[in-house]
């Protein structure tokens, strides 16, 4: 295990070396009609699981919204990188460049986010004919007993340029994230304050509403003059509870060809994540819980009254492809932590097959003390001690 104690000032010399390299190897281009002007396209790709992005880089339009409009951080991260991963069935990561969505404006995501409104509720709020295009069913109820809940809670938009013969990047095609709510949460006042209550929302009303909507969307894109004739992605993503450990998940997807208004046929996406332990994972994945619990006690015996370790698995169909494990501890000197990287290590290596990806996070109240990743067929471990 000597790589251990090497590897942070190993990492430092690659990176310092490497560095200067990255800055040539950048391509500039063109960019085309309203943004004209010179970005950069990294050549370097950290991995093919990701796009390389332009720079400079320029947050989207409705950036900030989806932190106040999504449930959880859970939720929040696979929202961006799961829509991530379904663009990658449409758009090739060596031929497609990254960048936030700039085409449906911040205060337009604003007015699809909101209710429908009927006349009456129109004049009270002092809103014009021409800004009711909320996306959400109209409240024929009442504050404390809505005739309907709210089905969408947030759009987001990722944008793919392609680079031409002349250096020239312009918008390749567009995916669009619909963050669906399976709870329904509104206040309601209650003596000087107000109280939370949720509706729950079946999984069935939940995809038939989100297609309805997916079809409104990619009308009102087609109608927009740089999304008339590219393709678009569309995909429904079901939010967890507040509550939740785990992320949601993306349910179905379609795509919208080249110059077409008219939808494909949705496909289902079969991902999904477990938190371990827990009742969910040993009814659905028996083995892989028992692994966990396996290697779970063999952490346990190094610290006897230590039983902190979480896993978060993501599953695509009935096989996990990650596992994320978190173990916070609290240690009396380096060196202590450098023996129970040791020990983990090893125990990751003993306890996961070798198919698995498996990342472990070691913190204390210090802040991280140290990173464990597998990769899949991976025959070494990397472990970094942070210094």
């Amino acid at each position: 295990m000597r790589k251990v104690s090497l590897l942070a000032l190993s990492l430092v010399f690659l990176l310092s070396a490497c560095a200067p390299n990255f800055q040539k190897q950048n391509e500039v281009v063109q960019t085309k009609e309203k943004e004209k002007g010179k970005a950069i396209i990294p050549k370097y790709n950290i991995s093919d699981k990701y796009y390389r992005t332009i720079l400079p880089f320029e947050p989207g339009e409705a950036r900030g919204l989806v932190v106040s409009n999504i449930n959880t951080r859970y939720d929040l991260n696979e929202f961006e990188m799961g829509l991530m991963r379904i663009a990658q069935n449409s758009f090739d990561t060596d031929k497609y460049y990254f960048r936030e969505g700039r085409e449906i404006k911040g205060t337009t995501v604003r007015q699809w986010l909101n209710r429908q409104y009927t006349d009456a509720q129109l004049k009270e709020k002092k809103m014009k004919a021409e800004e009711n295009i909320g996306l959400n069913p109209v409240n024929s109820g009442t504050v404390e007993e809505p005739s309907s809940p709210i089905y969408l809670a947030h759009i987001l938009e990722h944008d793919y340029l392609t680079k031409d013969d002349k250096g020239t990047v312009a918008l390749g095609g567009v995916t669009i994230g619909l963050a669906l709510n399976s709870y329904y949460y509104y206040k309601v006042p209650q003596g000087n304050g107000t109280i939370e209550k949720e509706m729950k929302i079946s999984a069935a009303e939940m995809e038939k509403e989100g297609k309805k909507i997916a079809e409104e969307v990619v009308k009102r894109l087609r109608a927009m003059k740089d999304v008339s004739d590219v393709p678009i992605t569309i995909a429904l993503f079901e939010q967890q509870t507040k509550s939740s450990v785990v992320p949601g998940r993306f349910i179905s997807y379609t795509t919208v060809d080249k110059g077409k208004s008219s939808l494909n046929g949705w496909e289902n996406v079969d991902e999904k994540h477990y938190l371990f332990p827990s009742a969910d994972a040993q009814n659905d994945h028996r083995d892989d819980q028992l692994a966990f619990l396996n290697f779970k006690q063999d952490v346990e015996e190094y610290f006897p009254n230590f039983n902190g370790v979480i896993g978060r698995g993501f599953y695509v169909g009935d096989q996990m492809q990650e596992l994320n494990i978190t173990i916070p501890i609290q240690f009396y000197g380096k060196t202590e932590g450098i023996g129970f990287a040791q020990y983990v290590t090893g125990l990751v290596m003993e306890h996961f097959p070798k198919y698995l990806s498996v990342s472990v996070s070691v913190t204390s109240v210090d802040g991280p003390e140290a990173l464990i990743v597998k990769k899949a067929d991976a025959a070494e471990p990397f472990v970094y001690i942070y210094q």
